[in-house]
């Protein structure tokens, strides 16, 4: 990865396109001395196919003048645009400045849109149809990479349809998530918790507590070891909102169901991140998505 964050390839690049076009100018030099002679019929003596011969006619000015004109439009080019390394080029353009320069335009021209709707409770603004409509395309454009298309998640991605919020489904905590992001860490517990058969039995427990389907005898074993947990997932494994730990009692399962994947969680722990999106949306554009995604788990009012 170094090869990514150091000049090396920037600078190999550059040297290459300089090379290039000082090898395109000596071979127009070296063309142009050079005097093949020829016979008296104005041939250089080459034949094919019996009866083909070259004649040694000097390249049309026309051409010349095209390869010359390539020549100088490069070097133009190179010093108006970057082209050479770290080089911005004389009109300081660059891909990123022109995205940005759209996006300002964009965010001004659809500003008036978003207006209508900053005095708005988030409740009212996810039963507006047209709102909703902008909503959907933010969610497609930024979370359905993750979250899919219908919001239901994947393994490691958290379902927006249900009612099982880490960090609590309010249309405030919706904007917070969106806004700042998430970072959610469980630290690997196997050594608080004992041996490998002690993890076991904490699992089991752990699945006694949705009711799913589990060994009664090592649950009653791993209950006396949920003391370790219950720390950030409460007494009853029902979960804290205020550090995203989540509820052990429901049957839902974000990073997989079962034995083994409760072991491999108690074992190896989890570091899981959501991005902030605050610098990519603005205030407005947050509070309509987050509009659209509270509309998800409350179906009655939402899109």
């Amino acid at each position: 990865m170094s090869d990514f964050v150091n000049n090396f390839w920037s600078n190999y690049i550059a040297a290459g396109t300089v090379l290039s076009i000082l090898g395109c100018m000596l071979l127009l030099w070296l063309t142009a001395r050079k005097r093949v002679p020829s016979d008296a019929d104005n041939t250089t003596g080459h034949v094919w196919d019996e009866d083909l011969r070259e004649a040694n006619n000097p390249l049309p000015m026309w051409w010349i003048g095209l390869f010359v004109l390539t020549i100088f439009f490069a070097v133009g080019y190179l010093v108006v645009f970057p082209g050479l390394g770290s080089f911005s080029g004389q009109a300081n353009w660059s891909t990123r400045s022109e995205y940005e320069e759209d996006v300002a335009k964009a965010t001004k021209a659809l500003a008036p849109v978003y207006a209508s709707y900053a005095s708005m409770p988030m409740e009212d603004i996810a039963r507006e149809p047209k709102a909703m409509a902008i909503g959907e395309r933010l969610f497609m454009n930024n979370c359905s990479q993750c979250h899919g298309s219908d919001a239901r998640g994947s393994k490691g991605f958290p379902n927006l349809t249900d009612k099982d919020w880490l960090h609590g489904g309010a249309p405030e905590k919706i904007v917070e998530t969106i806004t700042k992001g998430r970072v959610g860490v469980m630290p690997p517990m196997a050594v608080a918790v004992g041996s490998q058969d002690d993890v076991k039995n904490l699992a089991n427990y752990v699945l006694s507590l949705s009711g799913a389907p589990h060994d009664s005898v090592r649950a009653g074993l791993g209950k006396s070891k949920f003391t370790v947990c219950a720390a950030c997932h409460g007494i009853g494994g029902v979960g804290n909102q205020a550090v995203g730990a989540p509820n052990l009692s429901d049957k839902i399962w974000l990073h997989g169901y079962g034995e083994a994947a409760i072991m491999q969680m108690v074992n190896a722990g989890k570091h899981n991140e959501m991005p902030a999106q605050e610098g990519r949306l603005t205030e407005a554009q947050i509070k309509l998505l987050a509009s659209y995604v509270w509309g998800f788990s409350n179906p009655a009012t939402g899109p």
